[in-house]
């Protein structure tokens, strides 16, 4: 059975330009540890331990999972007894480096990846770094079935409607978006739920790195693409709640998805 009510929180991490990995890792801990509410999901931002824009460090702190970044996002989990997205690292196996997303159950295991499957290379180093992955991930949870997607990903609707295919209801989303491109992160995020019927949280990353600064703007979006919760730009802890039966209701008094012709 479903529960009825979700309380989750959006990591929306600063960058400071005189922190190294390892001291943001620390950081963005503490402040996990340090919720003012108890919540049953946090999300972090995408590659917010190294820095998405530091594309000379991508080769230096990647490392191979498990490895040291999510044996701690492991710990982290079990200890507070949450669902953690732990935002994404870079990923080193024999295939290449990926730009890769962790999932982490309340007891510690290791439950979902994904690796970046639409890689930016507008202004971008990312593309020519790394290696694209070709796996959808989809994952059955307490709260509904969630899938992971990773900021550049939701200028991509096919991407969604495969996952929704596979039973999505909840996107989780991981991101480095920078300014000036407010506008289309907001709307790309109630268009991707409303074209789903399905919920789309989105934890984006804030501060400055090299010449670009991030827009922060971390959102929950619902079903029916109303904003439930919205961030400044700088660092702060967004907290939300998730109905996972309300994915279901609006599917079934609003069945467009049934009426799709492929």
């Amino acid at each position: 059975m479903l529960k009825m009510a979700v309380d989750i929180a959006l990591l929306q991490i600063g960058h400071r330009a005189e922190e190294s990995c390892q001291d943001r890792i620390e950081r963005g801990l503490a402040l996990l540890a340090r919720m003012e509410r108890r919540v049953e999901l946090a999300i972090f931002p995408e590659l917010w331990t190294v820095g998405y824009f530091n594309f000379e460090e991508y080769e230096h702190h990647a490392e191979p999972i498990p490895g040291p970044s999510s044996r701690r996002f492991s710990a982290a989990a079990r200890d507070l007894g949450i669902w953690l997205h732990a935002g994404s690292i870079i990923e080193r196996s024999s295939q290449g480096l990926y730009n890769t997303s962790l999932l982490f159950a309340p007891d510690g295991s290791l439950r979902a990846t994904y690796r970046k499957i639409h890689l930016f290379g507008y202004d971008s180093r990312e593309s020519e770094l790394l290696t694209p992955g070709d796996g959808l991930t989809v994952i059955d949870t307490p709260f509904g079935v969630l899938a992971l997607t990773t900021c550049y990903d939701m200028r991509f609707p096919e991407l969604y409607r495969q996952l929704v295919q596979r039973g999505a209801e909840i996107f989780l989303v991981t991101a480095a978006w920078p300014y000036p491109r407010l506008e289309h992160w907001l709307v790309l995020a109630r268009a991707r739920a409303i074209e789903n019927l399905a919920y789309m949280v989105c934890c984006n990353a804030s501060g400055r790195m090299r010449d670009q600064q991030l827009l922060g703007n971390s959102l929950i979006v619902d079903p029916w693409g109303t904003p439930t919760a919205r961030a400044g730009e700088g660092e702060q802890i967004l907290y939300g709640a998730l109905d996972p039966t309300h994915v279901r209701e609006v599917r079934t008094t609003f069945p467009a998805l049934r009426d799709r012709r492929l």
